[in-house]
């Protein structure tokens, strides 16, 4: 295997890990993560009717985001799913003022963006089995 690929693997694993265990520790208790979500929302010009459901959605797309990441599988349209997610929590950020946040999602956002550019070399991966 050649350096291009072990470090395309190896940046795709971390992402993966990331997002992996965002979903995996919130999904056993989700009911408190909207209501966490919910709360941090009420003085944003967000409504609590969006809040609600993409509180529920999150951690079950960074879940998915991060297994298919492990196992290589679906990688070009995982990667892009998961920088549509780092849109979407920036912008919520942005409207709670949580500016603290912003430069750990901007970080995964670029993880997500340099993977796509580089897709060429996921040489490691289930995708590869699949289209053989």
């Amino acid at each position: 295997m050649e350096n291009n690929t072990i470090a395309f693997v190896l940046l795709r694993l971390a992402v993966a890990a990331s997002m992996f265990g965002h979903g995996l520790v919130r999904l056993p208790k989700l009911s408190g993560f909207s209501h966490w979500m919910v709360s941090s929302f009420e003085k944003s010009m967000i409504p609590s009717a969006l809040v609600v459901p993409f509180s529920y959605i999150l951690p079950i797309a960074e879940f998915v985001v991060g297994l298919f990441l492990i196992l290589g599988l679906f990688t070009r349209l995982s990667l892009i799913g998961g920088g549509l997610i780092m849109v979407a929590l920036i912008f919520g950020s942005t409207m709670v003022e949580d500016w603290h946040s912003i430069p750990t999602q901007l970080i995964h956002a670029a993880f997500f963006g340099v993977l796509l550019v580089f897709i060429r070399y996921n040489g490691f991966a289930l995708d590869k089995l699949i289209s053989k």
